[in-house]
């Protein structure tokens, strides 16, 4: 049987130059597609000598100038060359993609002010997906003002999440509470994280020469926060603006526009889709792996990841096949949420869980494969005689019992219900013990359970030949199941 693991998450953590946060922050955007494997190439040598590293923001590293032309400044520490890092690249981080689940990577924006050095707040929420057979990705942003459960802690913002993991040792930090956090709202397995803090984001975008963007309204916010709790007032016209790093930073931070939280989730997407725009264009790409020996020193305290090398190395390579029209954005707005004012005065924005539920369903689940349509299927299941367990793998009281009921009607033979080993699975399962091929055909038409999901055993847990595992994404039809 297959469960929500926390092996899935590769435990190792490398640091990362801001070049490769640009590729994995754009990974639903296409993920900086020309660049993907010759900046890799860049800077192996110089990751190579590192084994695992934790940056914990608290220790900001100022970055040396770098001139028009794509040279580095008189007086720049000195770096391994790029000749000598390209030369040790490993021949497997240049190979395809081997998986073939749905996966995904939370991108966080730490918003570290002054001289912090004690737990973060998170700035800016992303989830991309990728799909690797459908050849798909979609990009999800949530504002931070979210009310949500919080495991461990209780309701509270969402990010909250980053700060109360760092500030109470949960295993993991505060990127893991903020993957479990938002794994539970929207029900779907969370893979990998990125954190990158102000200083990572500015130098990012001064690299690129700035970035274009298009905005959709005036902006002026005269109480836009410096980074010591005082005040560097913002404003910008509507219309085409040209922006540097820091500019960029305010635009995609402040909240001075009449959606609030809301816009501000938006504009940070377009900012990851200008900074993309701009990396793709080829005149980048040589002043880019210059620089990236003095990246991977300037920003070694600015960015943490769970994700190894050679699997940003493979992700990178996967999604450049994706085709452009195959990107899929979308931002938790009005639609989803709506404002409230907690007992204590804070303004948070409440989820609405049924309309936050098909929004995720539309980016982040596989279109399920066609099965071929047999007429005669409840025959042939029948003569297969297959003895079926339900065991219920979610929170919700009585959904086994209810799911039988619902298959019985149907004339599956539900021989035995229970729990399974896990309350906290995602999607549904169906393990067979045996071959019965029609039995497992017709739960996943009558269940909707991807093909996929269809799984062989080699000895059953109980008198039974084929298990029926329940997840988050099944609710029995015309049922009134409550919410987990």
């Amino acid at each position: 049987m297959k469960s929500k693991s926390p092996s899935r998450r590769p435990p190792a953590r490398i640091r990362l130059p801001l070049w490769l946060w640009g590729i994995i922050a754009g990974v639903g955007l296409v993920l900086l597609l020309a660049l993907s494997v010759w900046l890799f190439r860049a800077v192996q040598g110089v990751v190579a000598s590192f084994d695992v590293v934790s940056a914990d923001f608290s220790d900001t590293a100022v970055a040396q100038p770098i001139s028009q032309t794509g040279q580095l400044t008189p007086g720049a520490p000195s770096v391994v060359t790029t000749q000598d890092a390209a030369a040790l690249i490993s021949s497997e981080a240049l190979q395809p993609w081997q998986g073939t689940e749905r996966l995904s990577i939370l991108l966080l924006g730490i918003d570290q002010r002054c001289d912090e050095t004690g737990p973060t707040h998170t700035d800016s929420i992303m989830i991309i997906t990728i799909d690797p057979l459908g050849l798909s990705a979609g990009v999800l942003s949530l504002p931070r003002d979210m009310w949500v459960e919080i495991p461990g802690f209780g309701t509270d913002r969402i990010n909250q999440a980053h700060y109360f993991g760092e500030a109470y040792e949960y295993p993991g930090g505060g990127p893991a509470l903020a993957m479990e956090t938002i794994e539970r709202l929207l029900g779907v397995p969370i893979d990998y994280f990125v954190a990158v803090n102000f200083d990572a984001f500015v130098e990012m975008v001064d690299l690129v020469g700035g970035i274009d963007i298009e905005a959709p309204e005036a902006i002026d916010d005269p109480t836009y926060p410096d980074r010591c709790y005082g005040y560097d007032p913002f404003s910008l016209s509507a219309g085409s603006h040209h922006l540097d790093g820091q500019q960029a930073l305010k635009y995609a931070r402040t909240r001075a526009t009449f959606g609030g939280d809301v816009d501000r989730a938006g504009r940070q997407q377009a900012v990851v889709l200008a900074v993309r725009d701009k990396v793709l264009r080829l005149g980048n790409l040589p002043a880019l792996i210059a620089q990236a020996p003095l990246l991977w020193q300037t920003f070694q305290n600015n960015v943490r990841t769970n994700m190894s090398l050679d699997e940003a190395i493979q992700l990178a390579l996967l999604v450049k096949e994706i085709p452009e029209g195959s990107i899929y954005t979308a931002v938790v707005n009005y639609n989803y949420v709506y404002n409230e004012v907690t007992p204590d005065g804070r303004a948070v924005l409440v989820p609405i869980r049924e309309n936050i539920r098909q929004l995720r369903d539309q980016l982040f689940t596989p279109p399920i494969i066609p099965t071929p349509v047999i007429e005669n299927l409840p025959a042939l299941m029948a003569a297969e005689k297959a003895r079926v367990a339900v065991y219920n793998g979610t929170a919700v009281f009585g959904l086994a019992a209810a799911t039988q009921e619902y298959l019985q009607q149907y004339g599956i033979n539900v021989a035995e219900v229970g729990n399974a080993d896990s309350s906290t699975y995602l999607t549904s399962q169906v393990i067979t013990y045996g071959r019965f091929p029609n039995t497992a055909r017709y739960l996943t038409q009558l269940m909707r359970i991807p093909p996929l999901n269809v799984n062989d055993g080699t000895t059953p847990p109980g008198d039974f030949d084929v298990l029926v595992i329940i997840g988050d994404d099944w609710r029995v039809p015309g049922s009134e199941t409550p919410t987990p």
